[in-house]
């Protein structure tokens, strides 16, 4: 496979498949382009919130929440984008992003936030309007028996960088999965260890996020009424 792609989770990143913590060389190639049309990062770098550090890419930063160890998986797939000299132009969109080994015992009730943050520390744009930095969900105050894939179950909303909310069009949604296999590692999923996946715009016509600029993403928890 050709790698002359530059995309955002080349380079090395540690990575957890099959129970075990390895280090690999991830890089997407041209090739993938007309081959593999969705690219999901199952071995995007792990996540530990907590009294621990929260990694994503090259980026750290301190965390507090009410789970210790959790993981990011983002999923990209080719956006195409013709110029005028190169109808083939184009770029990997951020598609998903999905929160696994999630404790909905622990973290019920709490808020989930998503934020991406460039090369330059600045957060990137999630939604229709320039304002919204942040995707947040309200998790259950009882720990579900069967998935939820209905957003409004889930209060999706967007926020502006500060925790406002934004109205306006809401182009994301949201699946909060406690059966089936982790979108992170295909590990058994429960309540005890459950998926939250973003979909930033599943019709790809509002919210393009090239996935180069993703340099980081941080998950917060938000213990409050308000």
């Amino acid at each position: 496979m050709a790698t002359g792609l530059n995309s955002p989770l080349s380079g090395s990143v540690k990575s957890r498949r099959g129970g075990s913590n390895t280090r690999r060389k991830v890089i997407f190639g041209v090739a993938a382009v007309s081959i593999i049309p969705f690219l999901l990062s199952t071995y995007a770098a792990s996540v530990t919130i907590g009294t621990g550090a929260l990694e994503f890419g090259q980026g750290s930063q301190q965390a507090i929440a009410c789970d210790e160890n959790v993981f990011i998986a983002l999923g990209e797939e080719w956006h195409a984008n013709p110029s005028p000299t190169d109808g083939s132009d184009g770029f990997f969109r951020i598609r998903t992003a999905t929160i696994s080994n999630l404790n909905l015992e622990s973290c019920n009730g709490r808020k989930l936030r998503l934020r991406m943050i460039d090369g330059s520390s600045a957060e990137l744009v999630l939604g229709t309007t320039p304002e919204a930095k942040v995707l947040q969900v309200i998790l259950p105050k009882i720990a579900p028996t069967s998935n939820i894939t209905e957003p409004t179950e889930l209060g999706l909303t967007y926020l502006t960088g500060y925790g406002q909310p934004i109205t306006g069009t809401m182009a994301a949604n949201v699946n909060l999965n406690v059966s089936g296999v982790s979108m992170y590692d295909g590990t058994p999923l429960s309540t005890t260890s459950a998926d939250v996946t973003f979909y930033l715009d599943s019709t790809a016509t509002l919210v393009n996020l090239n996935g180069q600029v993703v340099r980081r993403a941080t998950v917060e928890t938000v213990n409050n009424a308000n």
